[in-house]
Order: structure tokens, then sequence, then C-alpha cells
């Protein structure tokens, strides 16, 4: 390892632009666990007079903290997997504990979506949504386990099958996502269409930008006959090896990526914690049917006439 980190590693000076994006990714982090600690110290203080449990803000304050802390430490130590690349000589970079990291990270991540739409689809009743919430947790467990494959193995195939995974795991939250929108009006309505959008825009991302380039990269690996590794001895590769390099030429294409996960989806994460603390004021935005609002004693007194 050490032959190789010489001859492709040199300082991180700050004319290498690698330098101001790390410290920008950094400097985000920093924010993100700043909110996370603010929204800590307000969601869990209960409102006057209330007895109510907190234990569910509790649980999704817990799983934000795994997917805001691990997407920290990944900005600070970033590393491209497959290729074993990194941008600081210590064993903190390595892929087996980055991946770790990760993985736990994101199984948090998709964990927060089921519990939000669980609570929004049993508010309304929503059977697709409830669907939705049971099904996001197992499609994120299928994709972890193409990753660590990918990771394993070096081959990109098992990368571009874990994003597609990801992909149709939040077309369906979508779906979820757009049966409630007859549910509710007003800022629920907005907030729901803004998250719509949001979800849109990370699919086109997927599908046009994420999948191609681990699709490309696979085919690139096929035509060259590169060797791929066995899993026992990709464990011991990704426990063992780092090559620490500063050629922006090799990270050009991890940038786009880990700039929007570190910054657009931990905001997201942190979002859906505010999203289920307002839970007591959902109902006053809910869109009811006419004849729900009529009593039984008033369709008993249909056609009687006044004394």
């Amino acid at each position: 390892m050490s032959s190789e980190w010489r001859a492709r590693s040199s300082s991180l000076a700050w004319s290498n632009p690698l330098a101001w994006w790390w410290s920008t990714l950094t400097l985000v982090s920093g924010a993100n666990i700043a909110v996370w600690f603010l929204l800590y110290r307000q969601l869990l203080e209960p409102p006057t007079g209330s007895l109510g449990s907190t234990s569910g803000i509790e649980l999704m304050l817990l799983l934000c903290a795994g997917y805001v802390f691990g997407c920290a430490f990944r900005s600070c130590l970033p590393r491209a997997d497959v290729q074993r690349i990194c941008l600081f000589d210590t064993w903190l970079s390595s892929v087996v504990v980055g991946r770790s990291v990760a993985t736990v990270a994101e199984i948090c991540f998709a964990a927060q979506w089921a519990i939000i739409l669980r609570q929004l689809g049993t508010m309304t009743g929503a059977d697709t949504t409830l669907n939705v919430a049971w099904v996001i947790v197992p499609l994120i467990l299928i994709a972890e386990c193409f990753s660590w494959h990918a990771v394993l193995t070096t081959n990109y195939l098992g990368n571009a099958i874990e994003n597609s995974i990801w992909a149709v795991a939040f077309f369906v939250v979508g779906i979820g996502l757009c049966r409630l929108l007859p549910e509710f009006h007003g800022p629920v309505r907005v907030v729901l269409v803004i998250t719509i959008t949001g979800i849109a825009g990370y699919l086109a991302f997927l599908m046009t930008v994420d999948v191609p380039m681990y699709l490309s990269r696979w085919r690139a690996g096929v035509a060259d006959g590169s060797k791929r590794l066995g899993p026992l001895e990709g464990l011991r590769d990704v426990s063992t090896r780092w090559v620490v390099t500063h050629d922006l030429a090799e990270w050009k294409e991890e940038i786009a990526w880990m700039s929007l996960y570190f910054s657009a989806a931990v905001w997201a994460s942190l979002a859906l914690c505010v999203c289920y603390s307002v839970e007591d004021h959902l109902p006053r935005y809910r869109t009811e049917p006419v004849v729900a609002s009529w009593s039984p004693d008033a369709l008993a007194g249909v056609g009687k006439l006044p004394r």
C-alpha cells in the first residue's frame, strides 16, 4: 500500500480544488450536526401541560442521528469504495469502516421514511401509503447487499443494481405521497408537492447520471478483462488497502453524488423529524368529505318537523 500511496498522492493544498470541496463538505456537515442538536433540544421538550409520550420522536431523532453523523463521518473522510481511494491516510478511511458506517446510516434513513409514511397512512387510512411503508426498508436492505457485493468483488454492476433499487424504493415512496395529496390541503399539501418534486429530481439524477456511470464502469471493466475479487479476498482487501490520492481526475465523477448525498439528503432526514413532530397539527389540514361532517343525530332528524 505504501508504494502505491507515494505514487498517487500529493499534498492537499488550497490550490487543489479538492481541498475546497472537502472543506465545504466538512462545513456543511458541521452545520447539519448543529441543526440536529437544536432539533433534539426543541422536539424533546413536551408542550406545556402535556403528558404525552415522546418515544416516537426520540426514535426519529435517533435514526436521524445515525444518518447525520454517518454522513458527517463520510464527509470528513471521503472515499470511493470500489476504487479503494481516499483523501487521508488513516485506517478510518478503509472501505470496511466507511461502508459499514454507510450501511447503518442508509438503513436509518430508510426507517425514517417508513415511520413517516406509516404515520400519515394510518392517519388518513391510505392503504397504498401503508403498503409502501412496509416495503421501503426491505428494499434498502436488498440494495445494501448489492452494494457490499460490489465493494467486495470490485464489480460495478452491483453498484448499478444497488442504485436502481434505490430508484425503485423512492419511486414507490413518491406513489405513497401522491396518494396523500387528496387527503390534505394548505401547507401540508404544499410540503407534499415539494417532497414529491424533490423525489422526482432524485430519480432523474439516479437514472441519467448515477446508474449510467456505474454501468459504464462495469462495461469498461468487462472490456479490459479486469480481475474480480472473491468475497473473502475482497473482505481482506477492503480491510487493509486504501489508496490516498488528491488527483481531481480520480474524484470528479464522485463529487456530484457525494455533494448532493451529504447535503440535500441529510436535510431531508432532518426535515422528516420536524414533519413527524407536527402530527397533532395535521388534522386541521385534512380534506374531509362533506358527508363525514354529518352526525348520526343530524341524519336521524332529517324529515322531522320542528315542534
